[in-house]
């Protein structure tokens, strides 16, 4: 006489408030302490790839001292960290569920989840922002002595005047592109990591790991998932105000490509990945070693408890 066995109903969690607000409040944090700095440095390399790393300080440092390592942070990063880290959530949460229901494993549900919540953030906010982020730290200033250099809301008017909706949304493909990628390869690299640390420590397949070793195995997971800097480095390209007149007049992902290659070979392709692995291992350090301390505020302050992972 057999016997049945229920399969485990697949429960839908509910989107709350609690969730969006700690993804905001967590990105909010990283970007304006050391995620901007990172970001405009590993930007300005991109733009300018005949620089050294020291190069492209001493550009920044000249552009405004102290400040000049965080311009594009009001309003640009700001909006993009307070409305992507919620929009990723959301559309991971969602996007593992809906996965599951056709039979995903916990594994390709998690990196589904994961590329689906990258694509959504890179259409709806990160395509504007990074724009207009990169757009302010590479156009270049007024050459008339005395004249003021537009503010950040006059050249979004510009462009937008100019341009249209396209040309505040330029490079928006190469981004969904990159976040995709990102997304997906550092949950899976992370996952890997974890595995890898389990054998070596001992743990049991699924064990605990240490708040250490979580953050060991995000780093390495978002470090190793630099290898698509190229498409930043063409996605920064496509939005960069920088005069060249060698550049083509219409500038796909394919055709910056191209130009990028044909101006400075593959380490061209690579220029900034330093910093941006910096910043990978900063994002890490904030999302999971601070993780668990906005858990608990943010339960205290909303009253609701925090189902979202990190």
């Amino acid at each position: 006489m057999s016997v049945a066995i229920d399969k485990p109903v697949l429960e839908k969690k509910p989107v709350k408030f609690s969730n969006l607000l700690l993804g905001a409040s967590l990105n909010m944090f990283e970007v304006t302490t050391l995620g901007q700095p990172l970001e405009v440095t590993k930007t300005t390399m991109a733009a300018n790839r005949g620089d050294s790393f020291a190069g492209a300080l001493g550009r920044i440092w000249a552009r405004g001292g102290v400040l000049g390592f965080y311009q594009g942070l009001i309003p640009w990063a700001w909006i993009e960290a307070s409305t992507k880290g919620a929009v990723l959530l959301f559309v991971a949460s969602e996007g593992e569920y809906y996965a599951r229901t056709f039979g995903a494993s916990d594994f390709t549900a998690g990196i589904s989840g994961g590329v689906l919540g990258g694509v959504a953030q890179a259409y709806a906010t990160m395509g504007f922002c990074t724009c207009m982020k990169t757009v302010e730290i590479t156009k270049s200033k007024l050459a008339q002595a005395g004249v003021k250099p537009p503010g950040t809301f006059a050249t979004f008017i510009d462009i937008y005047r100019k341009e249209g909706i396209r040309g505040i949304n330029k490079g928006v493909n190469a981004v969904a592109i990159r976040q995709m990628t990102n997304w997906g390869f550092r949950f899976g690299l992370s996952r890997l990591a974890e595995q890898g640390i389990r054998k070596v420590t001992g743990k049991a397949e699924g064990g605990q790991l240490s708040a250490w070793e979580k953050i060991l195995a995000s780093g390495l997971g978002g470090g190793l998932s630099a290898w698509n800097q190229p498409i930043k480095v063409i996605r920064v390209e496509m939005q960069s105000k920088t005069v060249d007149p060698n550049r083509p007049a219409k500038m796909t992902v394919g055709s910056t490509f191209k130009y990028i290659y044909s101006q400075n070979g593959i380490k061209g392709l690579y220029r900034g990945i330093a910093p941006r692995i910096g910043l990978s291992v900063w994002q890490t350090i904030c999302m999971v070693a601070m993780g668990d301390m906005a858990k608990a505020y943010v339960e205290q302050l909303t009253g609701d408890k925090v189902t979202a992972k990190h």
